[in-house]
């Protein structure tokens, strides 16, 4: 059952131990240098069970997770972590390093949220699967290149040999956090620790992902703790759910009871964060288009094999023939897999890659002199998808959100500068009254939320009509994330600016998009007013697309 509240406000939280626990946690209590970040926290996982451990960012779960391999960088625990070795219990908060390094990648196993740092840059991705197999199971070096390639494909890497001969930065988001489980997954392991498995994974792609585990679990009993703010994977994957507030639990229980009948607010508040449509916005304006595209085709050079590369290139089209126009005040979204040409389609977008067919800005076309891109580009801002590494942590507030005015309007001197940064952040809800010496501050002083919003305000201070929207809340927890989607949709309403908007969540869509363009494999499959789309798609990757968003 899922925990009460009592009388007096606080919560109460029952025990629901599994029958046969194969980690039992009690009384966890992470800090660091004397500040406690984790307080107290009671949890079991039985064989087979798959739990999921929901919070934003900051309530502790991911140290929490990491604790219990004592990965936790000068971190101090107390409590105890129970896991089951044969008759006995071991506990793995005061076990030996030694005891505790054969137990890691082999019984307890860890996906890590970023795989681009997760990975070694400087070896295969294939390399690294195969060490794993090598080290824990002693297998041969043959047998484990082979077995690494089995594993890529089993995660629905295309041509996984080829792919398990690349490194990490020649891979896409998607399929970098693929080889990363791929790694976790080699050893069978009896429990995995699943921090954000997913996040980068296009809708289809996670179902691949969760229905792999759930094989995995069939045939080993395997274990799962998921760390996520996705609470439609919660729904769709787990057995029970344990909500974190502030580095304590605060409810838990069966996904279906905790769900239906949230007693904590809480929890209530994560289930109502689904992204929402804004009552008050009106219909797109009339006039000239802001962005128009016929015929839009982006090619990469690419090597070509055996002694032909020696002489020229081949080509590999990224984009084929879009046609799209966006209206003042309209939002477009682009939505596809990875690989599908959304990014490259946005960077065409921005003047930032050759192209072919036309592609116009208020009637203006890129390629002119450096005068006319200049003007374009003012026209069009630009915001991306990890407010964190958009920003430079070297400049300030003041310098990251007046540095466009430098560029556009450099007949103003430092005064005025100061003055239009300080209107443009109080335009997305940033106050010096709110935050003392805000100019003076660096990013890493703000929160994912607060960031991206510095980095909104960075592109709305040169006053552009278009904003390019790069997965701009893919990297935020379910809360921030309606935050932000309300406060994109309030300017749009108060400014009459045009979005295009590129994401892989179809919620997100529905809540901004106007328009909608699916991609795949750089052809445009299907578009239309996005009701139309989204509620009677015609094409059957549309329908794929949408289904697995249910």
């Amino acid at each position: 059952m899922s925990a009460l509240i009592t009388p007096s406000g606080s919560t109460a939280m029952p025990r629901v131990a599994p029958a046969t626990p194969l980690l039992e946690v009690n009384g966890l209590s992470v800090s660091f240098q004397g500040k406690a970040v984790v307080h107290g926290v009671d949890l079991c996982i039985a064989a087979g069970e798959k739990l999921a451990l929901v919070g934003e960012s900051g309530s502790g779960k991911t140290v929490t997770a990491l604790s219990l391999l004592r990965l936790a960088h000068d971190a101090s625990l107390t409590g105890q972590a129970l896991f089951a070795q044969g008759e006995r219990r071991v506990d793995l908060l005061s076990m030996p390093e030694a005891g505790l390094r054969e137990i890691r990648g082999q019984d307890i196993a860890m996906i890590f949220q970023e795989p681009m740092t997760a990975l070694n840059p400087l070896f295969t991705v294939g390399d690294q699967i195969a060490e794993v197999l090598e080290l824990k199971q002693g297998l041969p070096r043959r047998e484990c290149a082979q077995a690494a390639v089995a594993l890529l494909a089993d995660t629905g890497i295309a041509d996984a040999p080829r792919r398990a001969q690349s490194y990490p930065h020649q891979l896409s988001g998607g399929q970098r956090q693929r080889a990363m489980i791929a790694m976790a997954l080699a050893c069978k392991p009896r429990l995995l620790l699943a921090d954000e498995p997913t996040t980068a994974l296009d809708v289809t792609l996670r179902g691949q992902i969760l229905d792999l585990l759930d094989s995995l679990q069939r045939s080993i009993g395997m274990s799962v703790l998921m760390i996520t703010h996705d609470l439609n994977l919660v729904r769709r994957f787990a057995d029970r759910v344990a909500v974190m507030e502030r580095g304590r639990i605060v409810e838990q229980g069966p996904v279906a009871e905790v769900f239906a009948h949230p007693q904590h607010p809480y929890t209530r508040r994560l289930i109502d964060s689904k992204p929402a449509r804004d009552p008050n916005a009106g219909a797109p304006g009339a006039g000239a288009a802001v962005m128009r595209a016929e015929g839009l085709r982006v090619s990469y050079p690419i090597p070509l094999p055996g002694i032909r590369g020696w002489f020229r290139k081949g080509s590999f089209v990224a984009v084929q023939g879009a046609d799209f126009t966006i209206a003042p005040g309209c939002t477009l979204g682009v939505i596809g897999e990875s690989g599908s040409g959304k990014s490259t389609l946005a960077l065409a977008a921005l003047g930032l890659l050759p192209f072919e067919g036309q592609l116009s800005v208020m009637e203006r076309g890129w390629g002119g002199d450096a005068a006319g891109n200049k003007a374009i580009r003012r026209l069009v801002q630009v915001v991306f998808q990890d407010p964190f590494s958009s920003l430079s942590p070297r400049m300030t507030v003041e310098e990251i959100v007046g540095e466009g005015l430098r560029v556009h309007e450099p007949g103003l001197d430092a005064g005025q500068r100061r003055q239009r940064s300080l209107e443009a952040l109080s335009e997305v809800g940033l106050s010096e009254a709110e935050f003392p010496g805000l100019l003076a501050r660096y990013p890493h002083e703000f929160s994912g939320g607060q960031r991206q919003r510095l980095a909104i305000a960075r592109a709305l201070i040169v006053g552009p009509r278009l904003l390019v929207l790069d997965e701009p809340t893919s990297a935020l927890d379910v809360t921030i994330q309606k935050q932000v989607l309300q406060l994109l949709q309030r300017l749009q309403r108060e400014k009459g600016l045009s979005y295009l908007l590129i994401t892989h969540d179809v919620d997100v869509i529905r809540a901004m998009a106007h328009e909608v363009l699916v991609l795949k494999d750089g052809a445009v499959v299907e578009s239309g007013p996005v009701d139309e789309v989204l509620g009677n798609p015609r094409d059957p990757y549309t329908r794929v697309l949408v289904a697995a968003s249910a």
